[in-house]
């Protein structure tokens, strides 16, 4: 089996895994095992709180003292053990607390899985930035595929998408075993442990306008989770109304297109950027958020309902990736060589970390502010999340100042 297959299969497995209850786990919690708006988001906010600290510890490991692909596979052996036992369980608190393990074992793997990945080509002397663009896009393709198979299977509903997920994750555990050897480099020896964990960046708040980025960066990730968070315990909530159409019958299949929208919009950020600059391409992502939701929130499953919703999936790709792409860019642009790891990693901490938090933490107290006698308006619910966007975008615009420079970004695209 030649090296491209296996990193292929690597990427595809570990995303497939994530995929497989990501989105269908909200409406499984709310529909099935009746937890609240807030008990929800609570669970999707254990991303948030592992993405803080969990990839950084293991990134130490995998640099000082065991190989990258062994840490990977151990943490997946773990994972399906614990997808196996939280399948099981139908308290919230229980299902809290093995989340957080089970979200504390997956969020590094993303990490791993690039550094296996990179490890792995430059050993046989590929070109990264060449060769793995094409192997990592088979991981979203991954990712679509196990929310087809949840779907078509029925399972959107039920723990067996848990179960599916630890298959997958023992699968992936064994198999990284098999990978070629990507030995420790020792990269964190005789670095302290505030810089191992990324954590010199902080001083990058001493600017105004990094400490601007930076905060708005939280504000906005508030936003990437919401989504996938509540974008099916909302379609499930038409079954009563419209309990034959396709938005209720396959609510997966109409949520991964938004992960198909995000194959396609990555591909014109090169254009964007380079005719816009980063600051109009991220305020394009913020008033995209609030289209985003603003669009859930006249959508339905019946008529031009329906054309709102799937307009609200595309445009999904615009808002996911104008904001992470270009702010990871922006990031790269500014920050000194020294501390561009670190950058990038308090940029990870305050989107996938702190802002991942708050919006699963702040989404569920709405959901449950405008719940009455069990029913969710979810028209106020998008509404608000929608407004919240747009008072986000306008005070990016008027806070944030950057002149865009061309040249700069061609440097840094290549």
């Amino acid at each position: 089996m030649g090296i491209k297959l296996r990193i292929t299969i690597l990427n595809f497995l570990e995303f497939f895994a994530w995929g497989a209850w990501l989105i269908s786990l909200g409406g499984y919690m709310i529909n099935t095992l009746h937890f609240t708006g807030g008990q929800v988001g609570s669970i999707y906010a254990t991303m948030g709180i592992a993405s803080l600290f969990m990839p950084a510890l293991l990134g130490i490991v995998a640099d000082r003292w065991i190989n990258a692909e062994r840490v990977m596979g151990l943490s997946h052996i773990i994972l399906a053990v614990l997808l196996f036992w939280v399948a099981q369980v139908r308290s919230f608190d229980n299902m809290y607390w093995i989340m957080l393990l089970v979200s504390m074992m997956y969020m590094p793997t993303i990490a791993l899985s690039n550094t296996v990945s990179y490890s792995i080509l430059e050993q046989k002397g590929f070109d990264i930035v060449k060769d793995f663009p094409p192997l990592r896009v088979w991981g979203t393709i991954g990712f679509i595929i196990a929310m087809w198979v949840i779907d078509f299977l029925h399972w959107t509903l039920s723990p067996m998408q848990l179960y599916i997920s630890s298959i997958a994750s023992l699968g992936l555990g064994v198999y990284s075993f098999t990978m070629p050897a990507c030995p420790p480099e020792n990269k964190s020896k005789g670095k302290s442990l505030v810089t191992s964990l990324g954590l010199d960046a902080f001083r990058l708040f001493k600017q105004r306008k990094m400490s601007i980025f930076f905060i708005f960066s939280m504000l906005l990730g508030a936003s990437l989770q919401i989504t996938n968070t509540f974008g099916e315990p909302f379609l499930h909530d038409f079954a009563n109304k419209f309990s034959q159409s396709f938005a209720v019958q396959h609510p997966s299949i109409l949520m991964s297109v938004s992960q198909m929208s995000e194959t396609l919009f990555i591909l014109t950020i090169p254009f964007f950027l380079k005719r816009f600059g980063i600051k109009k391409v991220m305020l394009m992502s913020m008033f995209a958020w609030v289209f985003r939701f603003g669009l859930f929130g006249i959508g339905s499953p019946d008529g031009i309902g329906f054309v709102f919703l799937v307009l609200s999936m595309i445009i999904y790709g615009m808002a996911f990736d104008f904001f992470n792409i270009s702010g990871s860019l922006f990031v790269e642009m500014e920050a000194k060589p020294e501390i561009r790891a670190s950058a990038q990693g308090l940029f990870m901490i305050m989107t996938n970390g702190l802002g991942a938090f708050l919006g699963g933490t702040a989404s569920g107290w709405v959901v449950d502010y405008f719940t009455r006698g069990g029913v969710r308006h979810w028209p106020h619910i998008w509404m608000t999340f929608s407004i919240y966007s747009l008072i986000i975008g306008v005070l990016f615009m008027i806070l944030f100042k950057y002149k865009h420079n061309p040249e700069k970004i061609a440097h840094v695209q290549h």
